[in-house]
């Protein structure tokens, strides 16, 4: 009996510094091991920001809230009006005065000059023959290449006063192959400027004819 109850006790005993033992490895330290930690070790070697120094605003008086008008002194406004009131005085005298021509217009226009002949020129587009011939005003009509009819019932010439000389005629065409049992056909009636011989003469798809002059 005296042996179970030494063997319990040192089983006790060996049970308790094993319980010691274990309290005491857990109450130990722990090796010493470095804790990561980035950001610190950022914040750690950035270098401090230096302070901006603010600028205190100079004393003086605050602006004002409308804008206030300035009116420079009446002295300098009349010496710049009378600087630029020359300026223009002597522009005005370098310019050179345009010249300027009178028409005279006589009191009552003259009349125009009435001639005996008119000129007509006439042209035949088939065969290219062209001919200059005259007309008695008020005689007999003249025939050009057997088939166009010329009547001259006035032509006269313009006066010293007007702008262009020019001579004008009125004319009677008509058109009527020789040979032919037909009546006269009127192709054109009217006044014939030899200034716009394109504009006043006989257009037609086989003749061409406009006043060149009247003589005496």
């Amino acid at each position: 009996m005296r042996g179970i109850l030494l063997g319990a006790a040192a089983v006790v005993c060996v049970l308790s510094a094993g319980a010691v033992t274990a309290s005491v490895l857990q109450d130990a330290p722990r090796d010493a091991r470095p804790v990561q930690d980035p950001i610190g070790d950022i914040l750690r070697n950035t270098p401090a920001q230096p302070t901006v120094p603010t600028e205190t605003p100079p004393a003086g008086a605050p602006a004002p809230r409308s804008p206030v008008a300035v009116t420079p002194p009446p002295s300098i406004v009349i010496a710049e009006d009378a600087a630029v009131e020359e300026k223009a005085e002597d522009e005005i005298k370098a310019e050179r005065p345009v010249a300027t021509k009178a028409i005279e217009q006589p009191a009552t226009p003259a009349r125009r000059q009435r001639r005996k002949f008119a000129i007509i020129q006439a042209i035949d587009k088939v065969t290219a023959e062209s001919m200059k011939f005259e007309v008695e005003v008020g005689g007999r009509p003249v025939r050009f290449n057997r088939n166009l009819i010329f009547a001259a019932r006035a032509c006269e010439v313009t006066t010293p006063d007007e702008l262009t000389e020019d001579a004008i005629a009125y004319i009677d065409v008509s058109l009527q192959p020789r040979g032919r049992e037909t009546s006269a056909r009127q192709i054109f009636r009217g006044w014939m400027f030899a200034s716009s011989p394109s504009v006043s003469g006989v257009q037609n798809p086989y003749y061409d004819a406009w006043v060149v002059g009247c003589k005496n």
